[in-house]
């Protein structure tokens, strides 16, 4: 069946009215045209037979009308229309389909509902019926054609046809795909080299043709690249022309916009080759595709664009995983219809040659039509190729450089590459894709279940046509990457103006382990920064978060909310997570005030937490009962009233790959809280130290755990652990899983990592399965099982652990792909039931380690569990053998069951959610029809996301009343110690600090000077001098200030090797010291006697110009009191010998500083020492002094006490000490480079004066 969604504007809005009889709903000039609504009406009814009408404020109907189909289609305006979706012509093609159309009819449905002033139809049925129904309901309503949106969802009759959509498989350009096959394939096929030429917008021909020079000589065919499928059919191929004809032909379609389907974009890429004369037998099809368990090869011996339904036609042979396929199988099994031997023989080699291409390369789809194969040579025409783009840091030395282009009907942006490279350089998880860059609903969620969801929700209540971008941040992001991301999002929306003006919708699930208010902190510094532009273009903003600390970052966007000046509005976990879309579309009211829930301090004790609001999300009444009921039964260790063996109990122990410490103690404090006797973990393996032991919390008390080098010490030392959680990368953690399950004793491994291998995560399914060991992920957060044990981060921080009372087991078990959504459910049936038994996520990959059915099954054996949820996405297709397994009652328990992804038939083009399987390559993938395939065989599936938590707790009410459940009492969980380091971080305690700090910051994304960061300070290269300023004296100081820094320090960084620290720096480097013990002994020489008397200089000569002091003044002052004048002397200048030290750093001085009073008076003090003696000048010491304090006291950066504050803590003196470092690094480089050895002093240039003997 084809599907069709058909979306009416504004001025058919009468009709939605007419149909679904809401009061008060039609202004008075839609009233006028309720004439022209009933006869649309009475005509779409008359023409198909059942109409199932959903609207707001009304029940669904059913009508059904009388059989009078044939009358409309013979309309004169219908059958002259040639309006026909399919391409065919005129009323005669409608004419020839209406006895069809009569005896068909009955399988076309019809879904009808409006969104405010829009109406919106699915139309379900064939393709032909589909092509006229667009005609009838276009010209009875008498509506332009141009006004009516067609969005088609095609069908596509198996995964392989296209291969797995997602992120880790993409698709590649046919001339990548080439290249590959040129580079690659073995030289022993009989296969030609592919010649080809690739032409984009910028590309120039003069260019292409010399590096080409065939294209001047030989017959073309040229056809975009796009990754169009049918490219034949479509009319997008020109055979057997030259290269004038091949270049007009792409002129005349370049940047121009094609329809194709739903989707309509512009041809950008083309690719052009040799044109191959051969004969319609000389064409065959060639198909690999991979799924879990194998690699499917498809042979069929008649190829090309009328090759028809493969799967039906064609011979396949599945090579299952890690096996190989011999030259002889291939013939045997799949070369049946070739006849000729000399052919047979080709095509063997060439298909085992190309098969092993396809896995040393990691594609996942690799499809060729036609495969011309001639008496002697083999060519590749059309190609359709994926790769697992995850192998990137396997095969990037064979693959090169690859370009993905996006699927055609979406052009790619500058913001998703710059998103995608944030995201290949970040442990996090940051997604973009652009929809309608003219959109009015925006969306930022946290997570990649979430994000689906919100799209699902935003979608069902007629926002698919404003729905502006998908996108999910994961991962625990950083502050300056969630700031990054959300400015991208913000510029994208403030780019155009929407006349209604734009939503963003900031929303996710309950998070496991990021930090919501890091995350919030660097949303906040994009809405502040883009604030003017918000209020310009009439954004309003919607908030739902919770998880780690997400009380603070709530707080602190409300905060924010309050100054931004436009609408924005904040809630927590008390508001189910897509409450938020109605509001934001206008369909749910705001609630004028947020009933917070339990702050996150008060999990410290057990009377500390307040009841939650007994009413489950969304209901409407009886909820008291189900919330406050619970089961405080104990699970005992390695009991099971089923067959199987369960997989957790609490007695569970565990080893942890690698060192995360934060999961870790999240580990043991959910084991205390569930009253377990020892803790589960019992050893961490680290390979990249050596073996220690960690300190960890069990409670109040301190535990040491192990940490191993090696595996097998692990093991070995610890043989009672039989789960193994796998932190390791995406690197390391297939190599360190198969090590893993070198060892009998584990039974179930978690694999955490995002981002592994397909062929890898399918060899370790098949070893897995070899073993009989469970596999948890890839892309997991892992489990719960309260009461027992928890998978790493699963379930979050301990307030949620206590708000979901996942400290004991209830009756409730689930299964989900996301992690961020399990945590969710855990908040649903807390609030819907008397609380989780057990929760699984098996991960967002294409080939989870345990599929939905294995989990399933236990529940099912488990006499605890009563009932089960099953949390589904687009794509795959396990949700069927659940189908299956409960019509034949394997499944007997209650399943409550919903597959998210149901927006993905409303977009016009392929869109990759969050998770690497979300993708639909088939109807039978969608999550509308999984959902109705489990409603059909008896699980129970809510209408929507919303509606979740509704029929959990109708199905736990149920079994509560038939006395499948026996509620029990609560018992309040143990005390549970917070961390101090997280206590802090939620502003619970204060402590005085050590130390204080107010010149730097290295805490952030970038290192802070004074306030100022370090791109800035690089940016307005404010140089030596600048950085002095910042950090010396927390201040940005004039540009001659900086300048004077930098002169002092080049002027004092050397005076030779004689002067004491020199003398030293050099004696300790020829006695090979290092540098840092050379420097300090040079250093240390610095005082009163050598470099330190511009401190002492600045005090004697401010203080005497203070006081009033002649200079003649002072200079006998100094003499009478016997000491000298610092600053005043030199051993080798005179006045008659200046120093041009001095001389320099003067007139920059009297050039630049707006005043000298103190130099000024320190000259004059010279003039009076050199009458007496002509070596007693103004020294490098004295004119830097002083012309210190003339810059403190009137550069108009300080004031008079700051000024003298810095003169008596030194700061004058600590120009020298800098600038003679660079002086003692040289000597040190010095003696170094002319490899000096050791010093020792000669005796002729020492005096021996010993004592006389002594005499009695």
């Amino acid at each position: 069946m084809d599907k069709i969604n058909i979306f009416f504007r504004n001025d058919c809005f009468g009709l939605a009215s007419t149909w679904c009889r809401v009061p008060n709903r039609m202004t008075s000039e839609e009233n006028a045209s309720n004439t022209r609504s009933d006869r649309a009406n009475q005509a779409l009814t008359q023409t198909f037979p059942v109409v199932t009408v959903h609207g707001e404020g009304c029940r669904s109907r059913t009508v059904r009308p009388p059989s009078t189909y044939r009358t409309i289609l013979h309309s004169r305006d219908l059958l002259e229309s040639g309006q026909f979706s399919n391409g065919c012509d005129g009323g005669e093609c409608a004419a020839n389909r209406v006895k069809e159309l009569n005896s068909r009819c009955k399988f076309l449905t019809w879904e009808v509902g409006f969104f405010r002033t829009n109406l919106f139809l699915n139309i379900c049925g064939c393709s032909d019926l589909i092509s006229i129904a667009s005609i009838v309901v276009a010209k009875f309503l008498i509506v332009p054609l141009t006004s009516l949106t067609f969005t088609r969802s095609e069908t596509r009759k198996s995964p392989h046809q296209l291969g797995d959509t997602k992120m880790s498989a993409k698709a590649i350009r046919e001339a990548t795909g080439k290249n590959l096959i040129n580079k690659h394939l073995s030289g022993e096929t009989a296969a030609v080299q592919c010649r080809f030429a690739s032409v984009d917008p910028d590309t120039k021909f003069a260019e292409l043709v010399a590096n080409n020079p065939w294209l001047k000589t030989e017959k073309l065919v040229v056809k975009p690249d796009q990754l169009i499928k049918r490219r034949g059919k479509l009319g997008l191929i020109a055979v057997n022309k030259n290269l004038d004809e091949v270049q007009k032909w792409i002129s005349e379609r370049m940047n121009k916009d094609q329809e194709i389907g739903a989707a309509t974009g512009k041809l950008r890429n083309f690719i052009i080759e040799p044109f191959v004369p051969h004969k319609e037998n000389e064409e065959v099809y060639v198909c690999i595709y991979s799924h879990r368990h194998a690699d499917t090869i498809l042979f069929y011996h008649q190829g090309g664009v009328d090759v028809g339904d493969v799967d039906a036609k064609a011979v396949k042979l599945d090579v299952p995983i890690g096996e190989t396929v011999d030259e002889a199988t291939i013939a045997n099994k799949l070369l049946g219809q070739v006849t000729a031997a000399s052919k047979k023989a080709m095509i063997t080699k060439f298909v085992h040659n190309l098969y092993k291409l396809y896995v040393d390369l990691y594609f996942t789809y690799l499809e060729i039509n036609p495969l011309v194969v001639t008496e002697k040579e083999i060519y590749v025409l059309d190609l359709a190729a994926k790769l697992d783009a995850t192998a990137d840091f396997i095969c990037k030395p064979m693959w090169g450089e690859i370009d993905y282009p996006p699927p055609f009907g979406r052009d790619a942006y500058p913001e998703e590459a710059y998103i995608a490279d944030l995201d290949s350089k970040s442990g996090a998880s940051l997604k973009l894709t652009i929809l309608n860059k003219s959109g009015r609903i925006w969306t930022m969620v946290a997570g990649g279940g979430a994000s689906v969801i919100y799209s699902d929700t935003i979608c069902d209540l007629g926002g698919a046509q404003e729905l502006a971008n998908y996108g999910e941040y994961s991962g625990a992001p950083s502050e300056q990457q969630t700031y990054e991301y959300a400015k991208t999002i913000l510029s994208l929306m403030t780019q155009e103006k929407h006349p209604q003006g734009k939503v963003l919708i900031t929303g996710g699930g309950i998070a496991n382990f990021t930090n919501v208010a890091a995350t919030f902190r660097g949303i906040i510094t994009a809405l502040v920064e883009f604030q003017e532009r918000l209020i310009e273009h009439k954004i309003s903003i919607f908030v739902r978060r919770a998880g780690p600390n997400y009380q603070e970052g709530l707080r602190r966007m409300r905060e924010v909310g309050q100054t931004l000046g436009i609408p924005l509005y904040v809630f927590g976990p008390e508001t189910h997570m897509t409450a938020i879309c109605g509001m934001a579309l206008g369909t749910r009211p705001i609630p004028q005030e947020n009933n917070v829930e339990f702050a996150t301090a008060n999990f410290l004790l057990p009377s500390g937490e307040k009841q939650p609001n007994k009413q489950s999300l969304g209901q409407k009444g009886g909820a008291d009962s189900a919330s406050a009921i619970s089961c405080t039964r104990k699970i005992q260790g390695g009991d099971s009233a089923g067959v199987q063996t369960p997989m957790f109990t609490n007695k569970t122990k565990s080893i942890v790959w690698g060192m995360q410490t934060r999961a870790v103690q999240s580990m043991l404090d959910f084991d205390f809280v569930c009253s377990r006797s020892e803790p589960s973990v019992v050893a961490i393996i680290y390979p990249f130290t050596g073996d220690h032991k960690q300190k960890y919390y069990w409670g109040h008390k301190e535990i040491l755990i192990p940490v191993y080098k090696k595996m097998n010490d692990a093991m070995t030392k610890h043989p009672e652990a039989d789960v193994l959680v796998n932190f390791a990368s995406l690197r390391s953690a297939y190599q360190s899983t198969v090590e893993t399950m070198e060892f009998p004793q584990i039974r179930t491994i978690a694999i955490i990592a995002e981002g592994i291998p397909e062929n890898q995560t399918r060899k370790l399914i098949k070893l897995a399965n070899e073993k009989n060991v469970s596999i948890i992920g890839p892309a997991t957060v892992g489990g719960v099982k309260p009461g027992c044990f928890k998978i790493g981060n699963t379930g979050g921080m301990m307030d949620n652990i206590l708000h979901s009372k996942l400290y004991r087991p209830g009756s409730v078990a689930y299964v989900s792909r996301s992690g961020g959504m399990s945590n969710e459910l855990n908040n649903i049936v807390s609030k819907s039931t008397d609380g989780v038994y057990e929760g699984v996520a098996i991960g967002g990959d294409r080939y989870p380690g345990t599929t939905f059915m294995d989990h399933i099954m236990r529940y099912q054996a488990d006499e605890n569990v009563k009932m089960i949820i099953l949390l589904g996405e687009v794509g795959g297709v396990e949700e069927y053998e659940v189908c299956n397994a409960l019509k034949n009652k394997i499944i007997t328990k209650p399943l409550v069951a919903w597959c998210i992804g149901t927006c993905a038939g409303m977009f016009t083009s392929e869109v990759q959610f969050g998770h690497a399987g979300s993708c639909a390559n088939s109807n039978q993938e969608t999550a509308t029809a999984k959902n109705e395939a489990l409603k059909a065989a008896g699980a129970h599936v809510p209408n929507s996301f919303d509606y979740l938590g509704d029929v959990v707790q109708e199905v736990y009410i149920s079994l509560v009343s038939q006395g499948a459940i026996v509620p029990a009492a609560e018992v309040p969980p143990p005390t549970v110690p917070m961390d101090y380091s997280w206590a802090r971080e939620l502003g619970l305690i204060r402590k005085p600090a050590s130390f204080m700090t107010s010149i730097c910051d290295e805490r952030g994304q970038e290192l802070i000077y004074a306030g100022m960061p370090i791109s800035d300070v690089l940016q307005k290269n404010v140089g030596i001098g600048g950085v002095i300023s910042l950090l010396w004296f927390q201040r940005c100081l004039p540009s001659y200030v900086c300048k004077f820094f930098e002169m002092c320090l080049m002027v004092t960084a050397d005076h030779g090797p004689a002067v004491s620290g020199a003398h030293n720096t050099i004696v300790c480097a020829r006695a090979g010291k290092d540098l840092v013990s050379s420097l300090v002994s040079g250093l240390l020489t610095i005082g009163d006697r050598f470099g330190g008397a511009l401190d002492g200089a600045a005090k004697q000569f401010s203080e005497a110009y203070d006081t009033g002091m002649h200079p003649a003044e002072f200079v006998n002052h100094m003499r009478n009191k016997g000491q000298l004048i610092m600053g005043i002397g030199h051993r080798v200048k005179s006045i008659n010998n200046p120093d041009q030290r001095v001389k320099i750093v003067k007139e920059f001085v009297m050039q630049n500083f707006p005043a000298t009073p103190l130099l000024l008076y320190a000259l004059e003090v010279e003039k009076l020492t050199t009458s007496k003696k002509p070596n007693l000048i103004l020294n490098v010491d004295g004119v830097i002094a002083c012309s210190f304090v003339d810059m403190l006291r009137n550069c108009g950066s300080f004031t008079s006490e700051e000024a003298q504050e810095y003169i008596n803590i030194g700061a004058i003196n600590s120009l020298f000490v800098l600038g003679r470092s660079i002086g003692f690094i040289g000597h040190y480089m010095d003696q170094k480079r002319l490899k000096q050895g050791l010093y020792r002093h000669p005796w002729d240039d020492i005096s021996y004066v010993l004592p006389e003997q002594y005499n009695n």
